[in-house]
């Protein structure tokens, strides 16, 4: 048998909560038959109270509005309403669920039922008109919107009360047109506009009412009624304070005195605010508040023009300026309103020169937010975190910091501000349409909050039934229900945060503002003498690159306009600002279009002025970032400049060259890699103090990746050419010199030692062509000219230098270091270290060499005399002419070559005894020393003092001018601005370089001391 359904399930379906108590009234007498009526028409009455947002609600105010309506004779105009499904039953059903006072309202005048119906011809209710609004306002008070001064015929409480009920009626048709729109979001601006309209009309209407009460209507007293806050900016809420701000002036001919007009203007004034205010036949619209008026308060009621412009001249604070921007006449005398604004309007828009105004107008939002209750701080939808304050403070400071000199952006409207600032380039165009949308989500939410019982709120409530109505009534963004309401609004809030705290405090705000208008502006006069002022050489040139960069209509035209005023003063922090201008339009112009981009450097914390200290530092940094220019994005991320372990980099190469089948082709990626872990290291070590072993272990990582797949391919390249289907021989690349002990610097070549060892059954002359090609084609693969830079690939340590075969086998060096080896060489081996190739063949020779460079009974004298025979013949004949011992880095007395060669004898003397000194790396080899009593304390730190300040130094060399090879690399620079820009990257302050000097020549020489004991002695 099947269920009976039940009324009350029904009803409970269709969202009634009192599903009992719904049944009961819809069987109501009165009621009732236009229940049956309308169901008779296929017009359900209960389903069309179900699209309400609380059909409960709707239902009572229904049956109470249907009972007044036949006390009133209405009976026939109500019931042809609620038996047809039409909109002006929707409309009046989306209202009595909505708003319980507004339902009151039609309850208690229910004739203004009829104000919903469809009315042919006329506007609509959000296609707001102020004069209309206006003219309708006046002519209820019995004024002549046509009149030069209006004043009302119908006075006391009967004007007090059209006035009110006038208002309330029209509120009505806006609230309705609101309830029902398919997208209240997309509708918001008009509904905020046409309730601001509105109570622009109605300030009107009261000001005429408030002349009816004085002799010949005070019409030789001008009074302009300035709309403040979200009543100038034309975005007005259902129920809110309307702030306002009074000018007033005698009439021109007027024999009244300016004491005698003001007095008249206070009076004028007041009267205006009990006519929308005070207590009455009417409930009151909404409070008067002229709190915004200069001293506050404290402060005249009103003031004339001159005492305005004289306070705003002398004492104004910066918000007093920043609620300015939404100021507007509103009511009263408009050509004095007028005024008003054209005297004020300068003192806007550069109000931002003061000191401290960005940081202050942080502060002050940071203030607001401390100030919400506590008990509230998670409900507020306007002050709190992620509320509307936060996009509305954010778009009056882009507005007061830009808007000096764009005027295109001094709306007094959010969103058309908004709008704006995204036309010029001053926000992007996802983040203001993410602003944008839930800029209008929350003020709908909002206006939902209020139109419940028209009180002013802005907090969202918690009860359950509050939620479930609210959500029911917002139509926006999937929201249907208090859960769904609870999710999205708490997503909205998050996400504006963000936004808000990403644009709000971005770094270029209060440095744009120290500027001047005209350097802001980049006049080409006030540039070229800013230019010259802070540091550039060539003004004119620096005016060039300003004018391609910054010329034309485009988008990205107007992001650089923003950009360059501040970047040039970054520039400037740099050694060489021409040279960083001349890099950053490169680098623009290579960028093109790219969408991030100048987003990036406009709205990140960093990344510009990183940027602006990069190209005007480092040469290097610079061609290097014009060849990677996607690496800009690295400025706004720390983690992407610190080093990539080895693995990582490994895993990354193999997956490139899985795609790649060409042999140049797979050796380039690796290239590819070396070149941009290369760039990582220089960004990180010109934008901080890096130490030298983080940057050498970077470069010397890279060049480690670079050479196993430059193996990998070779031996598959070689075996393929030997018509072999398997390799004949296992390979190992040995890292020596600077790349073994893991202390390359930005233009070291890779010294290597190439091995091989046939395979059982392999022909053994096969197997050496074999590995002779393979060793060959790494040096040409990863050596030649191609579309990445070069890593030469160096095999002269080999055995018999280069008179000796490029690649031995395991037992062919066995035998040569058996019979043969030199001091230097067992030196060499010091610092070896596999880096590519057969794990197992790495292990046998380490085992091998071991024996060499670590021999048991520590070095002979005879081989440490020839040891230092050949250093001083290095000494003697390898230094360059011309250039003085104590300056060259790596040959002079106390550089580079002096420490390690020390640390290597030591080394070569102790390591058979004290395992704790086997490491190809200088600084720890020479920490083991020291903690086996081998090398003193102070000895130690004055060799690690030098060695690391003279690889410091290479590396800014290399950094300042872009240059790889030649010997002026390895020499401390003679010319003064060659040495500024050294010392600046080595992270001294601004005319460093004498320091700079000092200090490497003091460390040099106390290291020499050391040398001559330690190694000499």
């Amino acid at each position: 048998m099947a269920r009976q359904v039940t009324r009350t399930s029904v009803l409970r379906r269709l969202g009634f909560t009192d599903a009992p108590r719904a049944d009961h009234l819809l069987a109501d007498p009165a009621l009732a038959p236009l229940v049956e009526a309308a169901q008779a028409a296929d017009a359900p009455l209960p389903e069309a109270l179900s699209a309400s947002a609380d059909p409960d609600q709707a239902l009572l105010a229904l049956l109470r509005l249907v009972e007044q309506a036949g006390d009133h004779g209405l009976g026939d105009r109500v019931r042809a309403v609620l038996t047809e499904d039409g909109r002006q039953r929707g409309r009046l059903l989306a209202v009595l669920g909505a708003s319980s006072a507004l339902g009151d309202m039609l309850v208690a005048h229910p004739e203004d039922g009829a104000l919903l119906r469809d009315r042919a011809g006329e506007p609509g209710p959000l296609d707001s008109d102020p004069a209309a609004e206006r003219a309708r306002a006046l002519r209820a008070v019995g004024a002549d919107p046509d009149a030069p001064v209006p004043v009302a015929a119908v006075t006391g409480d009967d004007g007090v009360g059209a006035l009110r009920r006038t208002y309330r009626r029209r509120l009505l048709q806006i609230a309705a047109a609101d309830l029902v729109s398919a997208d209240p979001v997309a509708d918001f601006p008009r509904v905020a506009a046409a309730i601001a309209d509105l109570v622009g009309a109605d300030l009107d209407a009261a000001l005429a009412l408030a002349r009816a009460a004085m002799p010949d209507g005070a019409r030789d007293v001008r009074l302009a009624v300035i709309g403040m806050g979200k009543t100038g900016g034309r975005e007005l809420n259902y129920i809110s304070d309307v702030d306002v701000v009074y000018v007033c002036e005698p009439a021109p001919g007027s024999d009244l005195s300016e004491p005698a007009a003001l007095a008249v203007g206070t009076r004028l004034a007041t009267q205006l605010a009990r006519a929308c205010q005070a207590p009455g036949p009417e409930l009151a619209l909404w409070p008067v508040d002229a709190n915004l008026r200069p001293e506050g308060k404290d402060g005249p009621l009103v003031r004339t023009l001159a005492s305005h412009v004289a306070y705003y001249e002398r004492w104004a604070k910066g918000w007093e300026f920043q609620a300015l921007i939404k100021a507007r006449p509103v009511a009263g005398d408009r050509a004095l309103g007028e005024a008003y604004r054209a005297a004020l309007g300068p003192m806007v828009w550069s109000a931002v020169e003061r000191e401290n105004f960005v940081e202050e107008a942080q502060a002050m939002r940071r203030r607001v937010e401390d100030h919400v209750p506590a008990a509230d701080a998670d409900r507020q939808l306007k002050l709190g975190k992620g509320g509307l304050r936060d996009v509305e403070f954010t778009v009056q400071l882009l507005q007061l910091v830009h808007g000096r000199t764009d005027p295109s952006i001094r709306s007094g409207t959010t969103l058309e501000a908004l709008d704006q600032l995204t036309r010029g380039g001053y926000v992007s165009r996802d983040h203001a349409a993410e602003l944008s949308h839930h800029y209008r989500f929350l003020r709908v939410l909002e206006h939902r909050i209020q139109l419940h019982r028209l009180r002013r709120s802005h907090v969202v409530p918690r009860d359950e039934a509050d939620l479930r109505r609210l959500g029911r009534a917002m139509h926006a963004d999937g929201v249907d229900s208090a859960e769904s309401l609870e999710t999205r609004w708490r997503q909205v809030r998050r996400e504006v945060r963000h936004l808000h705290e990403e644009i709000f405090y971005r770094p270029l705000l209060p440095l744009t503002a120290q500027l001047s208008a005209e350097d802001v502006a980049l006049a080409p006069e006030a540039a070229r003498a800013r230019l010259r002022a802070i540091g550039y050489l060539d003004p004119d040139g620096a005016l060039r690159h300003i004018g391609a960069l910054t010329d034309g209509l485009s988008r990205r035209a107007a992001i650089q306009r923003q950009l360059l005023p501040v970047m040039l003063g970054w520039f400037a922090q740099g050694p060489e600002p021409d040279s960083g201008l001349l890099s950053f339009r490169r680098l623009s112009e290579t960028m093109g279009t790219t969408h991030w981009y100048l987003k990036l450097l406009r709205d990140s914390g960093a990344a510009a002025e990183r940027l602006a200290q990069v190209l005007s530092t480092s040469r290097y940094a610079a061609d290097a970032l014009a060849r990677l220019p996607e690496a800009v994005a690295w400025l706004d991320d720390d983690a992407e400049l610190v080093p990539r372990e080895q693995a990582a980099l490994a895993a990354e190469l193999a997956a490139l060259q899985a795609r790649r089948t060409e042999p140049v082709a797979g050796v380039m990626v690796a290239r590819y890699l070396r070149r941009r872990e290369l760039l990582r290291a220089a960004l990180a070590e010109v934008l901080g103090d890096v130490p030298f072993a983080r940057t050498a272990h970077m470069i010397s990582t890279a060049a480690d990746v670079a050479l196993q797949g430059a193996l990998k391919v070779a031996v598959a390249q070689a075996t393929a050419e030997a018509g072999l289907d398997a390799p004949p021989s296992r390979y190992l690349v040995v890292a020596m010199g600077r790349l073994g002990g893991a202390e390359m610097s930005y233009a070291s070549d890779a010294d290597v030692l190439f091995v091989h060892d046939p395979v059982p059954g392999a022909d053994p002359e096969l197997a050496a062509r074999t590995a002779v090609a393979v060793a060959s084609a790494v040096r040409s693969l990863l050596g030649e000219t191609g579309a990445e830079p070069p890593l030469p690939v160096d095999a002269d340590l080999r055995p018999e230098g280069r008179s000796g075969p490029i690649i031995r086998s395991l037992s062919s060096y066995a035998e040569y270091y058996e019979r043969w080896v030199e001091p230097w060489e067992r030196q060499a081996l010091l610092r070896a270290r596999p880096v590519a190739g057969d794990e197992e063949l790495a292990a046998r020779f380490g085992a091998l060499i071991d024996r060499v460079r670590y021999p048991a009974g520590g070095l002979g004298e005879a081989d440490q005399r020839e040891l230092r025979r050949v250093k001083a013949r290095v000494e003697a004949e390898r230094l360059p002419r011309g250039v003085p011992p104590t300056r060259h880095l790596k040959l002079g007395r106390g550089g580079l070559s002096d420490v390690e060669w020390t640390v290597q004898l030591l080394q070569l003397r102790h390591g058979g005894a004290v395992p704790e000194v086997r490491t190809p790396s200088t600084l720890p080899a020479l920490h083991a020393l020291r903690e086996a009593g081998l090398v003193g304390a102070d000895a130690a730190a004055r060799l690690a003092e030098a060695w690391q300040l003279a690889s410091r130094i290479r590396n800014a060399i290399v950094l300042a001018t872009g240059r790889t090879t030649g010997g002026r690399l390895d020499v401390l620079p003679h010319e003064s601005r060659d040495l500024e820009v050294v010392a600046r990257i080595l992270g001294y302050e601004p005319g460093g370089r004498l320091d700079l000097e000092e200090d490497y020549l003091r460390a040099a020489r106390r290291a020499r001391s050391v040398v001559e004991h330690l190694f000499y002695g």
